[in-house]
């Protein structure tokens, strides 16, 4: 079990300093969120579309940012397809796809949706830097499991407790493509997290499920690899 102590070390144990470093400016990047349950992707109580504004203004002009109801997974392919378009031809080159500088998240049935869009942009034939997942809940017909070869790193934090609970263990589909950063559990009981605004019922029901979405130090930890694998220098900007 990953205590949530240890999560403020992660970003320097799991990324290489030399991707922290850059020398030149970096390609226009995107990052794609997708919202768990039927939540809209402009609610900022949730954490996710608070880190998505964090980004956006840190990185006005290298980085495009898109949230995403998790039911949305072709309109976000679709519009990583138009932004990955840099000459709007209406067609991607070789070199459009290679330059591809992409991380995709989500929480709850957004994590099924962060992997299935990642499969459907390899066929393709376009790479992800990062995948993550949190409390990732499978959606029927979707495998969240299998990391697709496309996707260079995927990192997965969950709990397992209350009635709604994320997969417990990512694989690679090939590992000499895609390396698994670690699948981290968390535990609330003894450290519970604030959950104030959301329902009664979601409070009640599925609590440890929304303390994880809530919990500052995850969301610490899926930002700083955001940043550290896609490049991103703010003196830049």
């Amino acid at each position: 079990m990953l205590t949530r102590g240890l999560l403020v070390f992660l970003p320097f144990i799991l990324s290489p300093a030399a991707e922290l470093r850059t020398s030149a400016p970096a390609p226009v990047a995107i990052v794609v969120g997708f919202m768990g349950g039927f939540v809209g992707p402009n609610d900022k109580l949730h954490a996710e579309v608070q880190l998505a504004k964090r980004l956006s203004d840190a990185y006005p002009s290298t980085l495009q940012v898109r949230m995403f109801e998790n039911h949305r997974g072709d309109q976000a392919r679709r519009e990583i397809l138009r932004l990955l378009d840099t000459d709007r031809d209406g067609s991607l080159s070789a070199d459009e796809k290679s330059n591809a500088r992409i991380a995709i998240f989500g929480h709850s049935w957004g994590g099924s949706e962060t992997v299935t869009v990642a499969r459907a942009l390899g066929q393709e034939g376009i790479p992800i830097l990062l995948t993550v997942q949190v409390d990732s809940v499978q959606k029927p017909g979707e495998d969240d499991a299998s990391i697709p070869a496309n996707v260079s790193q995927a990192i997965n934090f969950y709990q397992s407790a209350g009635l709604v609970h994320g997969r417990s263990k990512i694989r690679a589909a090939d590992a000499s493509h895609t390396r698994i950063l670690g699948n981290f559990r968390l535990d609330y009981k003894t450290t519970p997290v604030s959950c104030e605004g959301y329902p009664w019922f979601a409070r009640v029901f599925m609590r440890p499920h929304i303390e994880i979405e809530s919990d500052p130090a995850v969301w610490r930890q899926v930002e700083g690899l955001i940043r550290s694998k896609l490049l991103l220098n703010p003196r830049s900007e």
